[in-house]
């Protein structure tokens, strides 16, 4: 495979343009959330194809290309616009997390940061049969097309319990201030029935191996003076007294550290702001949308979960 991702990364980079008519939604969307504005540019990423109806394999993979190299260019565009400048034009010759990075800030991208953001991007690609990836399988089986599943996914993804923890886990270390105060603020979270961000999740039930892979990176950062030191000390010290905490008030429930505690670390600490953090993780599970759309067109089988009535029966009529 190696000798095919030159070519591989030099096709996908001639899709990173966008249509006028895709920036004029972005324009309109600019005081919405990027999530929002996302939401509405994707429906449109298919304008350019003669045919976004179909959905056969070849058909699937057109979209799914324009689709994966797009997502970060309307972030882009969106970031840009909120702040009352011009979107800058996409350039071929950087990877795809680098020529985010540019057209965003409008600087020559910091390796270390283009490393981070791919690196997050790739742990985030795919993770099973998810509430966004089922969303976009259900769509898919009905045999509509690519860009109306992948849209319904970014939609599911926006939902605070699926994708829009790390923006929360951010505000709860700028709330607890330094790490004499987190047992406390912990202890006071959970007594008064509130979540802890960051922590716990439905399918691990051990430290989250992404949170592995997160947490290397935000120390390389952090070693390398483009992370805040202060915060990613903090984060540190939350991470061991939440697991402590947790363990002692919510015994046998597991609750481990997953992949958004340290999401949120790198990503503030590439400079993105918290309400961008769900779409940035929309650009990377585009991928994993993508691959099971085309897999369920593959199997083309409708997706009709079956229901359990459990209301009230032998109701008679009042006439």
């Amino acid at each position: 495979q190696a000798p095919q991702a030159p070519g591989i990364e030099k096709e996908l980079s001639g899709y990173r343009a966008l249509r006028p008519e895709t920036l004029e939604i972005i324009k309109t969307a600019r005081n919405a959330s990027p999530i929002d504005a996302l939401r509405m540019a994707c429906a449109t990423l298919s304008l350019d194809v003669s045919n976004p109806n179909d959905i056969s394999p070849a058909g699937d993979l057109a979209l799914a290309k324009r689709l994966a190299s797009r997502f970060p260019t309307v972030i882009a565009a969106h970031s840009r616009l909120r702040q009352g400048l011009e979107p800058i034009q996409p350039r071929s010759d950087l990877s795809l997390a680098a020529n985010f990075l540019y057209m965003t800030f409008g600087t020559e991208p910091d390796p270390m940061a283009a490393k981070a953001l791919e690196t997050y991007w790739v742990t985030v690609s795919d993770h099973g049969m998810n509430a966004s990836t089922f969303t976009a399988r259900v769509i898919a089986s009905t045999r509509s097309d690519m860009v109306s599943a992948v849209t319904g996914a970014v939609g599911a993804l926006k939902g605070p319990l699926h994708g829009g923890a790390p923006g929360p886990m951010l505000d709860m270390l700028v709330d607890i201030k330094s790490a004499s105060k987190a047992e406390a603020w912990l202890r006071k979270e959970i007594k008064e029935g509130r979540r802890i961000m960051g922590f716990g999740h439905r399918v691990y039930k051990v430290r989250d191996p992404r949170a592995e892979v997160l947490a290397k990176t935000a120390a390389e950062m952090a070693g390398a003076h483009l992370q805040n030191t202060k915060l990613y000390d903090l984060a540190r010290s939350v991470e061991k007294t939440a697991i402590k905490v947790l363990e002692e008030l919510k015994p046998g429930r597991n609750l481990k550290t997953n992949v958004e505690f340290y999401t949120a670390v790198v990503l503030q600490s590439i400079g993105l702001q918290p309400d961008q953090f769900v779409s940035m993780f929309a650009c990377g599970r585009v991928a994993g949308w993508t691959a099971h759309v085309m897999e369920q067109h593959a199997q083309d089988r409708l997706i009709r979960p079956q229901s359990e009535y459990v209301g009230p029966h032998n109701l008679k009529l009042n006439r």
